[in-house]
């Protein structure tokens, strides 16, 4: 009697300890069928157009659902409306992880909102995966090992512009034209530090906001200037205002714009594509828009995407590449858990993510991380639209941030 006492506590010891490693792979924010991620956009307020990329990783997650999820589970993408106030990011942030559970949050929009809950994030020990900003210091693992950036630096963007300049276009005069926000004023600080001396050359800088309604003045002023070299950085809808009037005033200075506002269909198309010719960017996503990549647009995945962005209606070209782009991203990262979906394992695999090639992402620019390097996209290509597509020019080109794999 006392030896089959002893087997059967041993057996129930046993099943204890299974019980547990079970548990120990996974964590709040993931069932047997489910993976809840947490996200915020601003879907409302001064910075709306921006919402569309969270509809596009919506329709990415849902046409993924459809076909089976991540590992046997679904992605519940559990997005709210913070108008892209930081004080709203913070208390919805609290809501995602205090009540809804979510596992992570992922690719949320802007520097401030982000900013904001970084601390709360870190201290919990809770991913803040992909966020959607290109600030440096969402970046730093050394400070914030539990913030992740994805796409490239804006300020390194800016100094590919800058090198760009000093190779093609040696003591030429600039002007330049910016979105008074944090995106806007780090892609000209990139550029004037890759200028370095040379900076003197920009004749007048102007900053504007989001809505303002006197680009028409402002690209007067810029044109009087004598300037050679007009360098863009803001929205595709007001990049396609600024090269209409450009050309309305008989202005044609080499156009150089930041990759957000690059897109054929958003920002050029409505410029009138004669008048974007010439129009020069740094790239690291293929566009939606581009003749060049038609056939691949053919394919089921990209059709099926579109077709349930286009009902949640999502129209922005440039955001549906992007959401596309970011939550692929992080399937790719959750496949790589398997079972073992603790919160640990989702950033120790977010860090090892070695020559990952989306399938949106431009020819030779790949998806390396590591535990010192927290800036998934490290790499662009200068590309110029030639009336038609996009040509590139030269080599994919690595930026400064390229952190450590060490």
């Amino acid at each position: 009697m006392a030896m089959l006492l002893r087997t059967l506590l041993a057996i129930v010891v046993a099943l204890l300890s299974l019980g547990a490693i079970s548990e120990s792979v996974r964590q709040e924010g993931v069932t047997d069928d489910e993976i809840r991620i947490g996200n915020l956009m601003p879907y409302s307020g001064g910075l709306a157009i921006f919402g569309a990329i969270g509809k596009a990783e919506a329709a990415y997650f849902e046409m993924l659902n459809r076909r089976g999820g991540i590992n046997g589970r679904k992605v519940r993408f559990i997005s709210y409306d913070d108008k892209s106030d930081p004080a709203s990011a913070l208390s919805l942030t609290r809501n995602l992880v205090e009540e809804d559970k979510v596992l992570l949050m992922f690719g949320s929009f802007g520097t401030p909102g982000n900013f904001a809950v970084r601390k709360y994030l870190n201290e919990r020990q809770i991913p803040q995966l992909f966020v959607a900003s290109g600030d440096d210091h969402l970046s730093d693992p050394s400070l914030f090992p539990w913030t992740m950036g994805w796409q490239p630096s804006f300020r390194e963007e800016g100094r590919i512009y800058a090198n760009y300049i000093q190779a093609f276009y040696p003591g030429k005069r600039i002007v330049a034209l910016w979105q008074n926000d944090y995106f806007g004023r780090e892609v000209i600080k990139g550029m004037e530090d890759g200028l370095g001396p040379v900076a003197r050359m920009i004749r007048v800088g102007i900053a504007y906001d989001l809505k303002d309604e006197h680009l028409d003045t402002h690209v007067s002023i810029l044109k009087r200037s004598g300037a050679e070299i007009l360098v863009f950085a803001g929205v595709p809808e007001n990049a396609a205002k600024v090269i209409r009037l450009a050309a309305s005033l008989d202005w044609h200075p080499v156009f150089i714009m930041n990759q957000m506002a690059s897109s054929i269909g958003d920002g050029l198309k409505p410029a009138g594509l004669e008048n974007a010719v010439g129009v020069t960017t740094a790239a690291y996503l293929k566009d939606a828009g581009d003749p060049a990549w038609k056939d691949e647009q053919s394919g089921a995945d990209w059709q099926s995407f579109l077709e349930i962005y286009r009902r949640a209606g999502g129209r922005d070209e440039s955001a549906a590449m992007f959401g596309y782009a970011a939550a692929e991203t992080l399937a790719q990262v959750l496949r790589q858990c398997g079972n073992d979906l603790t919160r640990e394992s989702v950033m120790k695999q977010a860090a090892a993510l070695k020559d990952y090639q989306g399938s949106v992402l431009l020819p030779g620019i790949k998806i390396s991380t590591g535990p010192w390097n927290f800036r998934p996209i490290k790499h662009m290509r200068l590309v110029q639209f030639d009336g038609h597509t996009w040509q590139p020019i030269g080599d994919v080109l690595e930026t400064a941030f390229a952190g450590t794999d060490k």
